[in-house]
């Protein structure tokens, strides 16, 4: 009888349990943007955004809280991105 792993030892190799990390990573993004949703469909109030030197800003609160999300969310990703050396076989250290 012939099965994926007869006929492709690849997925056989990789018939292991998913990533939790990566299942873990994903949950948490999902609930971040549900609870993003709801603030945005509670807070349509206008607020003011000030900060010296920066002129005022005057937005719904739900634009506001979209706008940190967002870049809180891409400096973690770029935060986290590159961290791993790889690509060179050649090493640092001195042979004796």
């Amino acid at each position: 009888m012939l099965t994926p792993d007869v006929n492709l030892p690849i997925v056989a190799r990789n018939r292991g349990v998913m990533n939790f990390k990566l299942i873990f990573k994903t949950l948490l993004i999902i609930a971040l943007l549900a609870l993003l949703v709801i603030m945005g469909m509670y807070n349509r109030q206008y607020v003011q955004f000030k900060m010296p030197h920066v002129r005022t800003q005057e937005q719904p609160a739900a634009i506001m809280y979209f706008s940190f999300f967002g870049i809180g969310f891409l400096s973690g990703t770029l935060l986290m991105a590159g961290g791993k050396k790889g690509g060179s076989g050649k090493s640092n250290k001195v042979q004796t």
